[in-house]
């Protein structure tokens, strides 16, 4: 008997009622079941009108040479020279693969470098472009003023040449000058208030509160600012937006849209309703508040042309700085928005990654991504002093409020720097070489200093010569490991720390110790 669909032998027959033809039955099920009719006459035909047959299983008979040990040697012989034969195919595809994958790495690395060359010459020339438009007179009338004047303008454009500086006018140095004296003369009569919290109070600060202020598809906030007149704290984040946070209510006040990357600073003007962001955008904005809590965006400059990493406002509240990685620093004027002087070098590799204003107003450091401390003259835009020791690029800088010391921050942790003599003379390793310290700042008296990286140490400012004994030590709370910016609030009263985790947490005395206290 013979399956009518196969002609073999069935395995397993069965017999249609309605044609009596002989099938296999795995055979006529798939044929059922797809279609529904016989696959020999065309009817309609179902599972209930088949019956199996039974019968004595057929043994297939051997292969002619499987019969015989030679036949079967032969056959084991045929089917590994086959496997032999698949394995060396395989094995030039192999080859063949990765001769083409070696060819493509290779053009996409010598893209990439063409790339890189490109973009480097690029932003060399867009320097070049931009200096030279703010540095060239404006007509050849005022040029042939200034001639006539017996001055020469020096416009410099060469790559050969390395400065880069427009001088700021009589009329703005006569005003940083009379600032400085002022607030010279006041800082000899000034005493620590009665107000500022005392050592005893920093050493019971705990975790009062902790509010995710920015959006988690980019967490992390990267600076902090607190209003020296108002419970009001800002914060630059990674998602590109700034955020105004109101410490008594807990609320947010506004957020700043505008930036296209990661706010890297953000800066309060005392006493002011001013903020200024510095982003990865290469630009700074200035942003005006109203008196329904919205800040608008007054001006914006585009002055850099790589990351702006730090803005810093003088003490005069009319000028700031902003620095940044194309290794030169602004002076800028912040009702007009105009820069009155771009300081720095045309060429080399390092770039502005910190910025300070002294309290006096007259002296600007500034750190650089090649771990060297600058310290620049206001009124000549000359570099005075030059600090060296650190390890990594310069996160952070601080100055005292006595104008006496500078507190640098790095990867290998944090330098206090004498003024006067101009030396090192403390140096604070709290964390491995991995792990920098992001943030440095004294509080508003100059009586503390609180640093930031893996955890959040606070410590009494000392002398040159007595010991700057640590406080506390508060851990990691949020558990990434990287606490971007600390920040005393006004007499020391309680400490805004912001972290990777874009939590803005506020350490302080608990409610009660501070009822009794008052």
């Amino acid at each position: 008997m013979i399956c009518s669909i196969s002609g073999e032998v069935p395995q397993e027959p069965v017999v249609s009622i309605k044609s009596g033809l002989l099938f296999e039955r795995r055979l006529l099920e798939r044929c059922v079941l797809d279609s529904g009719i016989c696959p020999v006459t065309k009817e309609p035909l179902s599972m209930d009108d088949i019956v199996p047959v039974k019968m004595n299983k057929a043994v297939k008979p051997r292969p002619l040479q499987a019969a015989s040990i030679p036949g079967l040697l032969g056959m084991f012989q045929n089917e590994w020279d086959a496997l032999m034969l698949s394995n060396f195919a395989l094995e030039q595809q192999l080859h063949t693969a990765r001769q083409e994958l070696s060819h493509a790495l290779y053009q996409h690395d010598a893209a990439c470098r063409v790339i890189a060359r490109l973009k480097k010459e690029k932003d060399e020339a867009m320097m070049l472009l931009s200096q030279s438009e703010k540095q060239i007179p404006l007509s050849a009338k005022s040029t042939n003023a200034m001639v006539t004047n017996g001055q020469r303008a020096n416009v410099e454009l060469g790559h050969d040449e390395k400065r880069l500086r427009r001088g700021i006018n009589d009329a703005v140095v006569q005003e940083l000058t009379d600032c400085n004296a002022s607030l010279s003369g006041q800082r000899k009569k000034r005493q620590i208030p009665a107000s500022l919290a005392h050592v005893d109070d920093l050493e019971r600060f705990t975790q009062l509160s902790s509010h995710p202020l920015h959006k988690t598809n980019k967490p992390g906030i990267l600076s902090v600012d607190i209003h020296s007149s108002k419970d009001i704290i800002a914060t630059g984040g990674v998602d590109t937006n700034a955020v105004l946070f109101d410490r008594s209510s807990g609320q947010i006040l506004s957020t700043l849209t505008g930036h296209s990357k990661k706010v890297t600073s953000v800066k309060f003007v005392s006493d002011d309703e001013l903020l200024i962001t510095g982003s990865a955008d290469k630009t700074v904005r200035v942003w005006q508040g109203k008196e329904n809590g919205n800040y608008n965006c007054q001006h914006v400059l585009r002055n850099h042309n790589a990351e702006v990493q730090a803005v810093t406002v003088h003490a005069t509240r009319k000028y700031f700085v902003s620095a940044s990685l194309d290794n030169t620093w602004c002076f800028c004027d912040l009702a007009s928005g105009e820069c009155f002087a771009q300081v720095g070098e045309a060429s080399g590799e390092s770039g502005y990654t910190a910025a300070a204003f002294h309290p006096d107003g007259l002296i600007l450091g500034t750190g650089t991504s090649e771990a060297v401390v600058k310290i620049w003259d206001v009124k000549t835009q000359s570099n005075v002093a030059t600090f060296d020791g650190h390890q990594g690029a310069v996160t952070a800088m601080s100055f005292s409020e006595n104008g006496y010391f500078l507190a640098t921050a790095a990867y290998d942790g944090v330098k206090l720097w004498d003024l006067r003599k101009l030396k090192n003379f403390r140096s604070f390793a709290p964390y491995d070489s991995s792990t920098p310290t992001n943030s440095v700042e004294f509080d508003f008296s100059g009586s503390y200093l609180v640093l930031a990286g893996s955890d959040i140490r606070t410590y009494q400012v000392a002398n040159v010569k007595l010991e700057w004994n640590m406080i506390k030590t508060f851990p990691d709370l949020s558990g990434t490991g990287k606490v971007t910016a600390a920040k005393f609030g006004p007499d020391a009263k309680y400490l805004a720390v912001g972290s990777m985790d874009r939590n803005l947490r506020i350490f302080g005395l608990p409610t009660m110790e501070r009822e009794e206290d008052s």
